[in-house]
């Protein structure tokens, strides 16, 4: 039983990187037409599109696109309590996946941060993967620049990014309880 709950776990949270990684792209309004993208946009369209037409977007928040995100996490709970033989609470696994979609996307921008910054060391923006990753980061990256700019050469802002990500996290893991953190 621990191979198939890995399997589903893996599957299901690489499928929700996908699609926080189509709401983040729409937020930040990065190159639509960008291979990554499209990649992106492709693999979440035929469950996007339609859900599109019951949940309007509200401003620029693509409504679709969260619900779909804690739909993923709700069935990944779902198919593990039975592949376990656990119980199923629906108020609880709602809170679990509100948790789970947040804690996701800090995993992910934390990830794609390590990305840039080992790519800023070898192609110099060259690369159209990169430049995806530069328009998802910087809207985050700009106004910690304002206050803390490069010194001798050297961009602190991801680093400071990425100690209050692990600051939150670790808040997180304090107020929530444990279980909501697996």
């Amino acid at each position: 039983m621990n191979a198939f709950a890995y399997l589903v776990n893996t599957l299901f949270d690489l499928y929700l990187m996908v699609v926080i990684l189509r709401f983040w792209l729409q937020l930040a309004r990065a190159d639509f037409y960008n291979p990554f993208s499209q990649f992106i946009v492709k693999a979440t369209h035929p469950i996007v599109a339609p859900m599109r037409r019951i949940l309007p977007a509200i401003g620029a928040v693509d409504t679709a696109s969260v619900v779909l995100a804690l739909a993923v996490v709700v069935i990944k709970i779902l198919l593990l309590s039975l592949i376990a033989g656990a119980s199923f609470d629906f108020g609880t696994t709602i809170i679990f996946a509100i948790v789970s979609v947040i804690k996701e996307a800090g995993v992910l921008l934390f990830w794609i941060l390590i990305i840039r910054a080992i790519l800023s060391w070898v192609s110099q923006g060259s690369n159209p993967f990169e430049y995806v990753l530069i328009q998802l980061t910087e809207p985050i990256l700009s106004p910690i620049r304002r206050i803390i700019p490069p010194m001798g050469g050297l961009d602190l802002s991801v680093l400071l990014l990425m100690v209050g990500l692990n600051f939150l996290n670790m808040l997180l893991a304090q107020y929530v309880p444990f279980w909501a953190m697996a």
